[in-house]
C-alpha cells in the first residue's frame, strides 16, 4: 500500500501505545544505519587480508542490501527499505556526500601537478583521451543497445560515458600508494599528481554534461539558452570562489594557527557552513550540490588547518554517512539484470574499454618518457583505480536521466572489478620497497657501532620529557664528543584523509621522511622539534627529525632501516604502556606489537622505557637500581647503567640474582664486567619495584639459562621486564628493559659488541 510521505511521523509513540517503531522516519533510519553499517564492516574485515581499500566492501556492502541479494525478499524490502524512507534515507546520504567531496577537494593538491612537471600532466592528458576515445566507442554500443530511451542526446551520453570510466579514484589511489609504501616514491608523485589533473578534468566534464542535460527527472523542458545559462554560472561561481573566497580563507586559517586556539572553534563552524552554502549555490544554479562543495575545499589553505578540519569531520563522514550513500546506491543496482549472453558481453566490453584506455594509454605514455618498462605498467594499473568517484559520477548520471539502470549496473560492476584488481596487480608487478629484499640478499659485515649515535622514537609530546632525560643520563660525559641524535615521531598510517594529508605534506626523498630541525614545522609536531632541538643547542649534539608515517603492520621496517643507515649504537623506544597515576593506565597494544618486531628484526641495542613518571620527576640524586641476572642483555644493561654512574647526580645500586645452575663462558663474562664497573652491591630484593627507592629500574631483556631463554621470544620484555611493567602489581618505579646487539639475526649475541 502506497503512503503519503507527509504523513509519517518522525518519532513513534513506542510499543507499549501500539506503535511501530519501523513506521517512523527516525527510529528506521536509526535501524537502517545500523544493518548498513555492520554490512559494510563485515566486509571490510573479510576483505583485509587482501589488502583490498575498503571502498571496494562498502560498494559491495550496498549492493548486497538492495535488490541483487537481500532486496530479492520482498517482505525485508517492504519493512527494513520501503519506498517511503528512500528521500529520508537519500538526503542523509548526500549530506554526507557533500562533505566527503569537500574533504576531497582539501585532499587534492593542484601545485603537485606544476611541481611534477610535463610528465605527469603528458600522462593525465593521454590518458583522459585515450579513455575518452575508449568511452566513444562503449557509448555507441550502450546508447544503441540499452539506452536508447534516455532523455540525454548522443553527445551528451558520450562524454558522460568518457568521464565515466576515464575517471581516476583520487582518494582510493591516495590510500592504495600509501599502502604499499609508494605515495612517496617517483612512481606515486607521478601517479597522484596525474590523477589530479586527470579528477579536475572529469569534474568540469561531469559539471558540462549535467548542465547539457535533457529534461531530467522534473520533466520540466529547458529552453535552449538555458545550460548557456548553467555554464556561465558555474564559471563565474568558480572565479568567485578563487578570487574571493581563497584569500579569505587562507586568513581564517591563519586565525586557527596555534596562537589562535580560542578563536579556532567559531571558525571551523564558519568553514562547514560554508561548504553547505556553496553546495546550495551549485545546486541553485543547476549543477549538483557536490560540486559546490568540491570548489570550496580546493579554496582551503594546505597546512595545519587543512589538517584540523579534516580530523574534526572525517570519521563521522566516512564512518556514519558514506556508507548510507553506498547503501542508498546498492537499493539501485539490481546485478540480476545481467542475465543474457549480450548483457554480459557487454559487461566485458566496459571492462576492456576502462582497462584499455587508462593502463594502455598511461602506459604507452610513461614509455615515450622514458619511464622504465615496470614502472610504466605500474602507472597505467594504479590510474585505473576507480571507486567512490565513480559511483558518485554514475549516481549523478542515473539521476540526470543520463544513463538507465542496465548501464548503471553495467558500470558499477566495471568500477569494483577494476579497483579490486589494482592493489594485487601492483604488488605482482612492482616491489615498492627494498625492505622486503632485505633478507634473500647477502649481508655485508655489520661495522661497528657508532657509541654517540642514538635513534629515539617518540609516539607524542608526551613522550619528549622522559626521552630527553634518558638521553642526557645515557651519553658520555666527554665534553670533546658530538652525540648524533635521531628522533623519529612514530605516526600510524591509516586510510583517513588527514593520514594521508600529513603523509602528503611531510613527503620527502623515500621513507621514512627526514627533515632536519630547523624552518617550519607544523602544529602537531612543533613542540617536539623545539624541545628536541634546544637540547641539541644547548648539550652539544646534532639532532634530526624523522617522520616515519607507515602502516603499523610496517612501522619497525622503517625503524630498523633508519637505525642500519645511520649505523646508531641504540633505538630508544617508549612502551606502549602510559601511567597518567598509579591507578589509572592507558594501553596501545598496537604499539607493542611495534616494539616486539623492532626487537626481533633489529641487529643495533634497544631500550624500552616504561615511564611510571617517577622518572621525569626525580630531583637532587636520583637512585637507579640495576637487576642482573647475567647474559649479554643483562651486560649491555650494567654499561648503560655504568655511563648513567658517571654522573655527578647518579647513585646507581646493582642488585645481583644468581641461579644455581648457569653458563660458564657467560659467568666469566658477567663477573668480568662487574669487577670493572666497580660499584656496590645490595643483594637479593624482594619488591623492589614496589619500594620506590629507585627512580629507574634498568633490567635486560634476556635471560642466561638456556631452557628459559627459548621463552624470550615469546615475552615482550623478557620475564623481569615483563614482571615491573605488569598492571596491578602496585610497581611505582619506571623501568628501562635492554637488549644487547645482535651480529645477524637470530645469532648468538656477540661479546665484543659491549
Amino acid at each position: 500500500m502506497a503512503m503519503n510521505i507527509t504523513s509519517i511521523e518522525i518519532s513513534s509513540s513506542g510499543v507499549w501505545l501500539g506503535d511501530n517503531p519501523l513506521n517512523c522516519a527516525f527510529p528506521l533510519l536509526i535501524i537502517q544505519t545500523i544493518l548498513i553499517l555492520a554490512v559494510t564492516r563485515t566486509l571490510a574485515f573479510v576483505f583485509k587480508p587482501l589488502r583490498q581499500p575498503k571502498v571496494v566492501a562498502e560498494i559491495l556492502g550496498g549492493i548486497l542490501l538492495g535488490p541483487s541479494a537481500l532486496g530479492r525478499n520482498q517482505e525485508y524490502m517492504k519493512v527494513i527499505f520501503p519506498s517511503w524512507s528512500s528521500p529520508i534515507l537519500g538526503s542523509v546520504a548526500n549530506l554526507g556526500l557533500v562533505f566527503f567531496l569537500f574533504l576531497v577537494g582539501i585532499e587534492l593538491d593542484l601545485t603537485s601537478i606544476r611541481r611534477s612537471g610535463r610528465r605527469a600532466t603528458a600522462i593525465g592528458v593521454t590518458g583522459i583521451a585515450t579513455t575518452f576515445g575508449c568511452g566513444a566507442i562503449l557509448a555507441a554500443v550502450l546508447h544503441k543497445t540499452v539506452d536508447s530511451g534516455t532523455s540525454a542526446s548522443y553527445a551528451n551520453y558520450t562524454i558522460f560515458m568518457g568521464v565515466a570510466i576515464s575517471i581516476t579514484a583520487f582518494p582510493v589511489l591516495a590510500r592504495i600508494l600509501a599502502e604499499l609504501k609508494l605515495l612517496t616514491t617517483r612512481i606515486g608523485e607521478t601517479a597522484m599528481a596525474a590523477a589530479a589533473l586527470n579528477d579536475v578534468a572529469a569534474w568540469v566534464f561531469l559539471a558540462v554534461v549535467v548542465a547539457l542535460a535533457g529534461d531530467g527527472a522534473t520533466g520540466a523542458k529547458k529552453s535552449p539558452a538555458t545550460p548557456a545559462w548553467i555554464l556561465l554560472s558555474g564559471v563565474g561561481f568558480v572565479v568567485f570562489m578563487m578570487v574571493v573566497i581563497k584569500p579569505a580563507m587562507r586568513w581564517v586559517g591563519r586565525k586557527c594557527s596555534s596562537e589562535y586556539t580560542l578563536a579556532e572553534e567559531a571558525y571551523i563552524c564558519l568553514t562547514l557552513a560554508g561548504v553547505l552554502a556553496s553546495g546550495f549555490m551549485t545546486d541553485m544554479i543547476g549543477i549538483h550540490s557536490i560540486f559546490g562543495a568540491f570548489v570550496f575545499g580546493l579554496t582551503i589553505p594546505k597546512g595545519d588547518f587543512a589538517i584540523k578540519l579534516t580530523e574534526k569531520i572525517e570519521d563521522f563522514v566516512s564512518g556514519l554517512l558514506l556508507p548510507l550513500y553506498f547503501a542508498s546506491s546498492g537499493l539501485k543496482t539490481d546485478v540480476s539484470r545481467i542475465s543474457t549472453s549480450q548483457d554480459v558481453e557487454l559487461l566485458v566490453l566496459a571492462i576492456a574499454a576502462a582497462c584499455a584506455g587508462k593502463i594502455l594509454g598511461t602506459f604507452g605514455v610513461a614509455m615515450l618518457c622514458k619511464i622504465p618498462t615496470r614502472e610504466s605498467l605500474t602507472l597505467g594499473f594504479l590510474m585505473n583505480t576507480k571507486g567512490l568517484v565513480e559511483l558518485i559520477v554514475l549516481n549523478i548520471g542515473r539521476e540526470a536521466q543520463v544513463i538507465g539502470d542496465e548501464s548503471f549496473t553495467i558500470l558499477v560492476i566495471m568500477a569494483i572489478f577494476t579497483t579490486f584488481l589494482t592493489t594485487p596487480t601492483v604488488m605482482a608487478i612492482y616491489k615498492p620497497s627494498p625492505i622486503d629484499d632485505l633478507d634473500s640478499k647477502p649481508k655485508p659485515p655489520l661495522p661497528k657501532p657508532d657509541k654517540e649515535s642514538i635513534l629515539s622514537c617518540v609516539h607524542g609530546p608526551e613522550d619528549v620529557s622522559s626521552m630527553i632525560h634518558l638521553i642526557e643520563l645515557t651519553r658520555s660525559t666527554d665534553k670533546s664528543s658530538l652525540l648524533k641524535l635521531y628522533i623519529m615521531q612514530l605516526t600510524q598510517l591509516t586510510d583517513l584523509s588527514s593520514s594521508i594529508m600529513k603523509f602528503q605534506r611531510w613527503r620527502r626523498n623515500g621513507i621514512p621522511l627526514i627533515r632536519r630541525l630547523t624552518g617550519r614545522t607544523s602544529d602537531s609536531d612543533s613542540n617536539i622539534a623545539t624541545a628536541f632541538g634546544a637540547y641539541g643547542d644547548v648539550r652539544r649534539s646534532r639532532t634530526m627529525l624523522i617522520t616515519a608515517v607507515s602502516p603499523l603492520a610496517t612501522m619497525h621496517e622503517d625503524i630498523c632501516r633508519v637505525a642500519t643507515e645511520n649505523n646508531v649504537s641504540m633505538i630508544l623506544l617508549p612502551f606502549h604502556k602510559k601511567w597518567r597515576s598509579e591507578e589509572e593506565e592507558i594501553v596501545a597494544h598496537e604499539w607493542g606489537t611495534v616494539n616486539h618486531m623492532v626487537l626481533q628484526e633489529t641487529n643495533c641495542a634497544v631500550a624500552v622505557l616504561a615511564d611510571r613518571s617517577s622518572f621525569r620527576e626525580a630531583t637532587d640524586i636520583e637512585k637507579i637500581g640495576v637487576m642482573f641476572f647475567g647474559g649479554a642483555d643483562d651486560r649491555k644493561a650494567l654499561e648503560i647503567a655504568t655511563r648513567m654512574m658517571e654522573k655527578a647526580s647518579v647513585k646507581v645500586t646493582v642488585i645481583r640474582f644468581k641461579s644455581k645452575t648457569g653458563n660458564g663462558a657467560d659467568e666469566e663474562l658477567d663477573e668480568e664486567i662487574v669487577e670493572k664497573t666497580g660499584v656496590d652491591f645490595s643483594g637479593e630484593i624482594v619488591g623492589i619495584g614496589k619500594s620506590g627507592e629507585y627512580s629507574l629500574i634498568v633490567v635486560g631483556k634476556g635471560i642466561s639459562t638456556v631452557e628459559e631463554s627459548k621463552s624470550r621470544l615469546e615475552s615482550e620484555l623478557g620475564f623481569a621486564g615483563d614482571l615491573l611493567t605488569a598492571s596491578g602489581k602496585g610497581i611505582v618505579s619506571s623501568v628501562l628493559v635492554v637488549q644487547a646487539e645482535k651480529l645477524e639475526k637470530g645469532i648468538e649475541y656477540s661479546p665484543e659488541m659491549v
